[in-house]
């Protein structure tokens, strides 16, 4: 019952965060800056963005529903907090502040972040769990990537 009830908070908590960042981000995707960019070929197009992320989201739920349950620390707390505002404040940097190289920065530190929590946070009790991170990797090694495309071809 604990980690259902914890699923649902970090549901909560994981989509409003994507909600805030894509509040932060208004309409920037459609605007002439955002439009005007060398952007990678091999950025997906814009529906893709929404569907890896509730897949990322319900899967990085179901994986902190566990590790809390089991590790309901102060640290953990504080590195799931860390990500999770290097995760909305991305949104602002690079679409609203247009300050791509700090977006990139921004980046691989979440990048960094949702490593770490496989690594650190990959133990016995988690060993299998921890592979519902593996979307979040991926994601953001190709998030990474286009931000730096964008970065070293503007």
């Amino acid at each position: 019952m604990k980690k259902i009830y914890l699923f649902i908070i970090f549901l909560v908590i994981n989509f409003g965060a994507l909600a805030l960042g894509s509040w932060f981000m208004g309409d920037a995707v459609t605007g002439d800056w955002y439009s005007n960019l060398n952007k990678a070929p091999w950025t997906p197009p814009g529906w893709v963005f929404g569907a890896a992320w509730t897949l990322i989201m319900v899967f990085f739920s179901v994986y902190l529903s566990f590790l809390f349950s089991i590790r309901n620390s102060k640290f953990v707390f504080f590195v799931y907090g860390i990500a999770t505002i290097l995760n909305v404040s991305w949104n602002y940097v690079f679409f609203n502040q247009q300050l791509i190289n700090l977006g990139f920065v921004n980046i691989i530190l979440l990048t960094l972040m949702i490593v770490y929590f496989f690594i650190t946070f990959g133990d016995d009790r988690l060993s299998r769990l921890k592979y519902l991170l593996l979307p979040y990797i991926i994601w953001l090694c190709i998030a990474t990537s286009l931000n730096g495309y964008v970065v070293f071809n503007n």
